[in-house]
């Protein structure tokens, strides 16, 4: 079997977790501890990934980063190269594809801390950033990394969004998912099915990584 694409898989899921993770968790916590008008209209937006076709959000994406738009010339400009049907749009796919679970997930880990401990640091002299890094966080870390598990598995397993911006091209955007296709197309099942037991017990293992970890959280 050809386990590069399993390979790029996982280096693609980790890297967008690392690009991923202050922006989810930043963005869960003042989801979870703010109140304004257009509220309900940013979070449908960061949900809109987990209804809309990936298909669809493909070739959004598509549109607003290809070469023909503002973004994509910037890009071409500053990297000197398209961003689309490259690793790094690969990794913008994941990011999209990840970043409603580890928003919501995250958002209720920190919705979960006691405001008491985060009151009593307040009234100790701590800013809100020192009462966030030394109280919030390491109150919800369980459960942030049970977030971080169950987004790096959705990472793994796109498909449509992948396959509209990055393209299916081996060695370089082919993940798991378009790997696995392809040797469905060519009627190579006996690899297919390798694949997927390999793919399945990977996901497996990791829910149930997030499934012990939130449990001791509570």
């Amino acid at each position: 079997m050809d386990w590069q694409a399993l390979v790029l898989s996982l280096e693609l899921a980790a890297v967008t977790l690392a690009v991923l993770l202050p922006i989810g968790i930043a963005l869960g916590r003042w989801l979870a501890v703010t109140t304004f008008r257009g509220k309900a209209w940013i979070e449908a937006a960061v949900v809109l990934p987990l209804v809309l076709p990936p298909t669809v959000l493909g070739y959004y994406l598509l549109v607003v980063l290809g070469r023909e738009s503002a973004l994509g010339r910037l890009y071409e400009a500053v990297a000197g190269q398209p961003l689309v049907f490259t690793w790094q749009a690969a990794v913008v796919a994941a990011m999209f594809h990840s970043t409603p679970l580890l928003v919501k997930t995250s958002r209720a880990a920190l919705e979960s801390v006691g405001r008491d401990y985060e009151r009593a640091a307040r009234n100790l002299g701590a800013s809100e950033w020192t009462v966030f890094l030394r109280v919030t966080v390491p109150l919800a870390w369980r459960s942030i990394l049970a977030a971080l598990a169950l987004s790096f598995a959705r990472a793994l397993g796109d498909f449509g969004i992948t396959i509209m911006i990055a393209g299916n091209i081996p060695g370089r955007t082919q993940t798991m998912a378009l790997y696995i296709y392809d040797l469905v197309q060519a009627n190579r099942q006996d690899e297919a099915n390798r694949m997927v037991l390999v793919i399945t017990v990977l996901t497996v293992t990791l829910l149930v990584v997030a499934r012990r970890l939130a449990r001791r959280a509570v």
